[in-house]
């Protein structure tokens, strides 16, 4: 009979200092569109003391997108979650707004169910492709 000695604690721990220190780079406080909108170089502070810097060209695409009430909403970058080996990432949304532009871009229908969008690698990739300083990694466990 083999016995489950439960959870390793130590390894737990280790984990979550390890994820931690990876996702050092998330901004402290996301912006609106809007508001990066008006400054002359847009951005946002970061956890680890760094300056993440978006495109300006990038930030005029979207803005393209979604109308003005959804410019004073949509905060970026836009976080996107990468669990453990799913082949999908994740992207919180209160809005729905962010389901709105990946359709766009994707040329098909993106659902946002319980404030969430399930993204799949390859839309990853076309998304990334466009919304590289807009958009942004966390890392779960």
């Amino acid at each position: 009979m083999r016995i489950d000695p439960g959870p390793d604690s130590v390894f737990e721990n280790c984990l979550k200092s390890d994820v931690k220190t990876l996702n050092a780079h998330l901004p402290r406080r996301r912006k609106a569109l809007s508001e990066l909108q008006g400054e002359e170089r847009p951005h946002v502070e970061c956890g680890d003391g760094s300056t993440h810097v978006f495109r300006k060209k990038e930030l005029e695409y979207l803005a393209q997108i979604v109308d003005n009430e959804d410019k004073e909403t949509l905060l970026l970058p836009i976080i996107i979650e990468v669990g453990h080996g799913e082949g999908r990432m994740m992207v919180r949304s209160k809005t729905g707004i962010e389901a709105k532009i990946f359709s766009r871009m994707l040329e098909m229908p993106i659902a946002c169910r319980s404030d969430m969008i399930t993204i799949f690698r390859p839309q990853l990739q076309v998304l990334r492709r466009v919304l590289k300083t807009t958009t942004q990694y966390v890392f779960t466990t």
